[in-house]
């Protein structure tokens, strides 16, 4: 299992954050469904083949807590982002993206759009 550190080079986070590198369907799927936390250093990337709004969307159908979803396009640029609420039923960016970055929802304040983030490896 990959892991990267997730870097934004616009607002620097006050603490670090990893996240698991998600680029297979199957990690994809299962995300972070009938998990019942994530820690505060923690999260998930789930990466797309190309940008897109359909392919990024989500649901948080057996999500058991709230997420920081954060939205990056294929260039690195946040075009999203959303506080997601458990169990509902989708979330789609309103521009293309090719990552989806879910983490503890108090980390939503740590990213805005147009921020320019970076992965590398952990």
């Amino acid at each position: 299992m990959r892991h990267v550190q997730i870097v934004n080079h616009d607002h620097p986070l006050p603490t670090p954050l990893q996240a698991v590198y998600c680029d297979t369907f199957a990690c994809r799927l299962r995300g972070l469904m009938f998990r019942s936390q994530l820690e505060r250093e923690a999260g998930l990337l789930l990466v797309e083949n190309r940008d897109s709004r359909m392919d990024t969307a989500i649901h948080m159908l057996f999500v058991f807590m709230d997420l920081a979803v954060i939205w990056i396009s294929s260039e690195g640029v946040i075009v999203d982002r959303v506080l997601a609420r458990a169990w509902h039923p989708a979330y789609a960016p309103r521009l293309p993206a090719r990552y989806i970055l879910e983490v503890h929802h108090e980390r939503l304040a740590d990213f805005s759009p147009g921020d320019r983030i970076e992965f590398r490896d952990a």
